[in-house]
């Protein structure tokens, strides 16, 4: 195998921002790609085998046109970047980057960073109903939420409704303090978080008080027909059949609905059918309804939640035919 290099310019406003401190994201591709790279004089020069070095040149591409649009590269960034070098979509980065969504309360843009995110997007776009599911950290309530306070904005609902089941994950809600609301807020916490910073508390507060943004357990949906809304259920691996039939069926004219769930942590009792996993048996066939299955792949927190995903993955893989044998020796 030939041993090339080549030389990029980096334009210097950019260089600290692509190369990471202490040129960390510069070793990172060194390491992965197996290259050299040389920073000097606001160029790199990367040597090593042919196919390496484009990839390492397509990277750096990548990270500098990140850069130029304003992003601030993180190393899930670089992550990405790498992963989609050894594809045919390595390009597709730039195009994940255009999508924005909305804006944060700071003026930071709200947009998908992987193509499973970009789909999940494109999906709750043209869907009525549409599943977000995969593990912790891939943006799936996120995403969601921003879609949600977007559509509101532009007038397209009248409303956002917000909830998930207010299972108990170890702890009894019973010993916790206060009343009803003080219990069960705990539970919605993380709904709250992404609508400040979002919308802004200030925003949320006001149009709360109108009715018009409503944050509230699953069994509080009983009953009701939701039209003209924009409607997230959260955590919904922790539903069970018969919630998540009787929230499907709320659905009105004029509503959307996100469900959102990670199959992996459910807080069920031992045994217990999960209301998703029936879900995604029954309704798979429905034209309306779209499943997106996002991976760790689509990871966009710290670097180390992607390979805590994916040992729990390997694990429960391994698992699986371990069971399934000891199942059927037991049978015999």
């Amino acid at each position: 195998m030939s041993v090339i290099e080549t030389i990029i310019d980096i334009p210097i406003e950019h260089e600290k921002n692509v190369c990471g401190q202490f040129d960390s994201y510069l070793k990172k591709i060194e390491r992965t790609l197996h290259v050299t790279m040389i920073a000097r004089d606001g160029a790199i020069k990367i040597i090593g085998p042919d196919q390496m070095v484009q990839r390492a040149k397509s990277v750096f591409s990548n990270l500098i046109e990140l850069s130029r649009r304003g992003n601030v590269i993180a190393e899930q960034n670089v992550d990405y970047a790498l992963s989609l070098s050894f594809t045919e979509s390595d390009s597709q980065i730039l195009e994940i980057d255009k999508d924005i969504i909305c804006r944060t309360i700071n003026g930071k843009p709200v947009k998908p960073k992987t193509l499973g995110q970009k789909q999940y997007v494109d999906q709750i776009r043209k869907k009525m109903v549409v599943f977000g599911i995969g593990p912790a950290g891939t943006g799936k309530t996120y995403l969601a939420m921003a879609m949600a306070i977007q559509a509101f904005k532009n007038g397209e609902v009248n409303r956002i409704i917000l909830t998930r089941p207010a299972i108990e994950a170890g702890e009894k809600l019973g010993f916790l303090p206060g009343d009803l609301q003080s219990k069960i807020d705990p539970y919605l916490r993380p709904l709250y978080d992404a609508l400040y910073q979002i919308m802004g508390a200030e925003s949320y507060l006001h149009n709360a008080e109108k009715g018009l943004i409503e944050v509230a357990p699953l069994a509080y949906m009983r009953g009701r027909t939701l039209d003209n809304a924009f409607i997230i259920l959260d955590e919904a691996q922790n539903t069970t059949p018969a919630q998540m039939k009787m929230f499907l069926t709320r659905i009105g004219f004029g509503s959307k609905v996100i469900v959102t769930g990670d199959m992996t942590q459910k807080d069920l009792p031992s045994g217990a059918v999960s209301g998703l996993d029936m879900a995604m048996r029954i309704l798979k066939k429905i034209d309306d309804i779209s499943f997106c299955q996002l991976t760790s792949s689509d990871v966009v927190r710290h670097p180390l939640v992607q390979k805590i995903v994916q040992a729990y993955d390997e694990f429960e893989s391994k698992k699986k035919p371990a069971d399934r044998k000891r199942k059927a020796h037991y049978d015999d």
